[in-house]
C-alpha cells in the first residue's frame, strides 16, 4: 500500500508541475538514450565475448577473471591510473580551491581576467603540441636545449619515449591542464558566501583567515565542493588523451597505459567489446568507490 500511495503521489506531483517536467523532457531523452541505455547494455556486454559483428556468447565472468590472471598490461594499467588519481587528484583540487580563493580577493574586473588566464589551458587547442615542443626528445625541444647549453645533460632526454620519464612528464602536463569545471564551480560557489557570515565570524571569536576558510566559507560552498570533487575523480581516473597524444598508442613498454587506454586498445583496435566493457565497468565500479568515499568526507566538514 505504502508503494502505491508514493506512486499516486508522483504522478500528482507530475500533474500539478507539468511545465517543469515539459522542460526536463528533451534532458532525460538524450540522457536515457545516450548515458543510462549504454551503461545498462555496456555491464551486459561485460560478461560477453562481443567483437562487434557477430551475435554476443555469453561467458559469464570470463572477462573479469582475465583481468587480473592473464592481462599483465592490465596491472601496468591499474598501476598508473591509480598513480596519476592519487598524485593529480588531490593536487589538481586543493590548487583549484586555492587559486579560487586568491582570485576571489581581487577586483570583479581582475577576477575575471585571471579567471580566464586559469582556465585559458583547458580552452587551448594547441595545448599539446607545445607540450610537444617543450618535451621534444631532440636538442631542438626547449628542455633539451636548456639542459644542454648549461652543460646539465651532454645529450638529448627522451622525455616521452624514455620509460622512466614519461609518467612523470605526463604528470606535469596534467596538473597544467587540471584547472577545469571544478575550477570555476568553486569561483561561483565563493560569489554565492554570504558576507554576513564572516562578521558573524568575527564576534563569535575567529582570529585568522584559516579559521574563516575552515568554519565558514568550506561549509557554506560544500555542494560546489562535492561538485568539484566528483569532476577531479572523473578526470582524475579517466587520464587517456593526454598519454595516447604525448606517448603515443601504445606508449613505450606500456609505461603511459591506463585503464582508458586500455579500453581503447581492446574497444577500438581489437574488437573485443565484451571484455573492453568488463574493463569499463571495473573503472566505473573504483570511481564511484572514490566518489562515495571522498563526497562523505566532505560533506562531514562543518557538521
Amino acid at each position: 500500500m505504502t508503494v502505491i500511495k508514493k506512486k499516486s503521489s508522483l504522478f500528482k506531483k507530475m500533474k500539478q508541475d507539468w511545465q517543469n517536467y515539459a522542460l526536463m523532457a528533451p534532458f532525460l531523452v538524450f540522457f536515457l538514450l545516450f548515458t543510462l541505455v549504454p551503461i545498462i547494455v555496456a555491464v551486459g556486454l561485460s560478461f560477453t565475448d562481443f567483437n562487434g559483428f557477430e551475435i554476443p556468447s555469453f561467458v559469464g565472468y570470463d572477462n573479469y577473471v582475465r583481468m587480473f590472471l592473464d592481462d599483465d598490461i592490465f596491472l601496468i594499467a591499474i598501476r598508473n591510473t591509480l598513480i596519476f588519481a592519487a598524485i593529480t587528484g588531490p593536487i589538481s583540487y586543493f590548487l583549484c580551491f586555492f587559486l579560487a580563493v586568491l582570485i576571489h580577493d581581487c577586483g570583479k574586473g581582475m577576477r575575471s581576467f585571471l579567471t580566464l588566464v586559469y582556465y585559458a589551458p583547458v580552452l587551448s587547442g594547441t595545448a599539446y603540441a607545445i607540450w610537444k615542443f617543450i618535451f621534444s626528445a631532440d636538442s631542438y625541444g626547449l628542455i633539451n636545449g636548456v639542459l644542454v647549453k648549461l652543460n646539465i645533460i651532454s645529450e638529448p632526454v627522451g622525455w616521452l619515449t624514455d620509460p622512466k620519464y614519461i609518467l612523470v612528464v605526463l604528470i606535469v602536463v596534467q596538473l597544467w591542464l587540471s584547472l577545469g569545471t571544478g575550477f570555476l564551480a568553486f569561483i561561483a560557489g565563493l560569489n554565492t558566501v554570504d558576507t554576513g557570515l564572516y562578521e558573524a565570524g568575527l564576534i563569535d571569536g575567529i582570529q585568522n583567515r584559516f579559521q574563516e576558510t575552515w568554519y565558514i566559507t568550506i561549509p557554506s560552498m560544500r555542494s560546489q565542493l562535492v561538485f568539484g570533487a566528483v569532476m577531479q575523480i572523473i578526470s582524475s581516473f579517466s587520464v587517456g588523451d593526454i598519454s595516447i597524444q604525448l606517448a603515443g598508442f601504445p606508449s613505450a613498454q606500456y609505461s603511459a597505459e591506463t585503464i582508458v587506454t586500455h579500453i581503447m586498445d581492446f574497444g577500438s583496435v581489437r574488437f573485443e567489446l565484451g571484455y573492453a566493457c568488463a574493463l569499463a565497468c571495473f573503472l566505473f565500479l573504483i570511481m564511484y568507490i572514490f566518489n562515495k568515499f571522498i563526497t562523505s568526507a566532505i560533506n562531514s566538514i562543518g557538521q
